[in-house]
């Protein structure tokens, strides 16, 4: 089961970090930004504070804020450049590149297990591309949105400034439901970072193709959107977000689609049942019109 990736985390809940984080002079996932800043400040040679008022980044509800540090030494050699992000005052994320996989994993104990470019050490969270030398350090709670795949904007080597992310909750207008595979596997691939197209199991009797697509942009961050087609034809998209960010991804879809047509404690409905928001694990489903209707009646027992 380890090819849904990041999903087999989460799912079996067993697997917690090894605290990799520790190679930056005994921080801890949690943190706050003051305690990383002082640990960190006689190691660096320049290091930087991005203070975000309005967050974008999925695990903070209130405050995003960034450590951005250049030439850190550490006992394994010199890092060029680290990313430390807190969600709330909580680190909640660590982004490096150059030195970064010595530094970091040649000294994992765990295997590395291999997902299309990247090298993924499950028992540490723990995700390196190699032939870019960028290492990740996620929390649980980062890998359900597969934040590997964010490159964080604040890095020199990024541009060192905020990005405009595209930040409308309406459904991007090349996802067309109920449109084939053929037609849209190009779409998908343009408008995403990378793909990766795999076969499902029984765990979805209503489709049997998934194309992972990873970077798309939506509610103001790039995500993971998880299409489904059955019997060749899209007909449910998943796009993974985070708790933190409910009530951010809530109001956009108000704003695209008016207030929810039905709300339990775990869903709320928007645009003819084909526009949902998932409480329960945070997510946005969309189906086509067929597939809406179906759930209507026989999930969510509306007439």
């Amino acid at each position: 089961m380890k090819y849904i990736f990041f999903c087999f985390l989460i799912l079996n809940g067993i697997i917690t970090s090894a605290q990799t984080e520790f190679v930056f002079h005994g921080i801890r996932m949690g943190d706050s930004l003051q305690q990383v800043k002082a640990k960190l400040s006689p190691h660096f040679k320049m290091l930087n504070e991005e203070i975000v008022s309005t967050p974008v980044f999925p695990l903070a509800e209130k405050l995003e804020s960034h450590l951005i540090g250049v030439d850190g030494e550490t006992e394994r050699g010199v890092v060029d450049e680290v990313a430390f992000t807190f969600a709330d005052n909580k680190l909640s994320m660590i982004q490096a590149k150059g030195n970064a996989y010595k530094v970091i994993c040649e000294g994992l104990k765990d295997t590395a297990q291999t997902f299309m470019h990247y090298k993924v050490y499950w028992d540490d969270l723990v995700v390196a591309d190699i032939s870019e030398d960028k290492v990740w350090i996620l929390t649980e709670e980062g890998a359900h949105p597969n934040l590997f795949a964010w490159h964080n904007p604040y890095l020199p080597s990024e541009g060192g400034q905020s990005k405009n992310y595209d930040k409308s909750g309406a459904i991007p207008d090349f996802i067309r439901m109920g449109a084939g595979l053929d037609e849209m596997r190009p779409l998908l691939e343009n408008a995403s970072d990378f793909i990766f197209l795999r076969e499902l199991g029984p765990e979805d009797p209503n489709a049997q193709i998934q194309i992972d697509c990873f970077g798309i942009e939506y509610a103001g961050f790039p995500r993971k959107f998880e299409a489904r087609f059955g019997d060749g034809k899209l007909n449910t998209v998943w796009i993974l977000t985070a708790k933190a960010e409910e009530d951010r991804i809530r109001q956009k879809l108000i704003a695209a689609y008016g207030h929810p047509i039905f709300k339990n404690d775990a869903w709320e409905v928007f645009e003819n049942w084909q526009v949902f928001l998932r409480k329960d694990k945070p997510e946005v489903l969309l189906l086509t019109p067929e597939l809406g209707a179906y759930y209507k009646k026989e999930y969510f027992k509306q007439q």
